[in-house]
């Protein structure tokens, strides 16, 4: 399946948010959100999302979308960005799909195996067991029925654990069969990889991000999501970086200059991380984001898949 879309892909830090909205000043596109973040109400500061004047100027899409305590999975977010695209596209416009986690970006183009929806009678019998015996008692009948899953698995891990179950009680086979098996096409999206050859800028930029993030009050921010009933550290939103050093931080207490050494520490990390996903893309066309005519390049490529004249390398 072929839309016209964009992906941008890039590290944190890298500008991707800046380059977009520069791009969207000069092209009629509408942004989708390439975040496992910013899809939940309340992650504001630590998620670096788009704030209400940008949002009010380009339209976003699946930004706002989950409470906390209501994890999104990667097939929800393949079946959302999906029909954001399509309708983006009816609209003659060009969805640029945006974002940093690759993950999602590797469901959307490469497909996901179908798996059974999520079962909230199922999943609210698992928590009340759990909640009687423990999730290493339920993490051991998971070893019993799929012990790949199980042994990939943490038992402390309540989410997954919770999920591999559930799908075993509902479709009869196990989690790690159904990823096995051939998943569904992706969609053929040309994409931009952001490659910044100064790492040292990079980490700089990090640096400045997260001091920037502290000043702009996240520690309230995480403090308020902990004040919230059902919310806690095990949530896939509270796992995301920089979240889940500040929950620790207010958890076990510490300095600020810790807190700060932590989270920047595992912003590089991630940003490593990223940077190996990309360069395993050998498809996207590199960009330098730090180079004076890195938005030039981005426009003339949009315009390529705009115009139809896009060429896969």
């Amino acid at each position: 399946m072929s839309l016209p879309a964009l992906l941008l892909l890039g590290p944190t830090a890298s500008g991707k948010s800046a380059l977009a909205l520069e791009l969207a000043e000069r092209l009629p596109l509408e942004i989708v959100s390439l975040d496992s973040a910013q899809v939940y109400r309340g992650l504001d500061i630590g998620s670096a999302k788009p704030g209400a004047t940008e949002r009010a100027r380009i339209p976003h899409h699946l930004i706002d979308i989950r409470d906390p305590e209501d994890p999104y999975s990667v097939a929800d977010f393949q079946r959302d960005a999906t029909a954001a695209i399509a309708a983006i596209q009816a609209r003659g416009r060009l969805a640029l799909v945006t974002g940093g986690t690759m993950m999602y970006a590797r469901i959307l183009t490469q497909g996901l195996a179908e798996l059974p929806s999520a079962d909230p009678d199922i999943r609210a019998r698992l928590e009340q067991e759990a909640a009687e015996r423990g999730w290493p008692a339920l993490h051991e009948r998971l070893r019993s029925v799929d012990p790949a899953s199980a042994q990939r698995l943490a038992p402390a891990d309540r989410q997954r654990i919770s999920r591999a179950l559930e799908v075993y009680e509902s479709s009869g086979t196990p989690l790690s069969e159904l990823l096995a098996q051939p998943a569904a096409a992706g969609l053929v999206l040309p994409t931009v990889a952001l490659m910044p050859q100064d790492r040292a800028r990079l980490h700089q930029r990090i640096e400045q991000r997260f001091d920037a993030m502290l000043e702009q009050g996240f520690l309230d921010e995480v403090r308020a999501l902990r004040a919230r009933p059902g919310v806690h550290a095990d949530l896939p939103a509270l796992r995301s970086v920089g979240y889940r050093q500040a929950w620790e931080h207010l958890e076990t207490g510490g300095t600020a200059r810790q807190l700060r050494a932590k989270g920047v520490a595992a912003t590089r990390q991630l940003a490593r991380r990223q940077l190996t996903w990309l360069r395993a893309m050998p498809q996207a066309r590199p960009i330098e984001p730090f180079a004076p005519q890195a938005g030039q390049e981005l426009y003339a490529l949009a315009r390529q898949v705009l115009d139809g004249t896009w060429k896969e390398t």
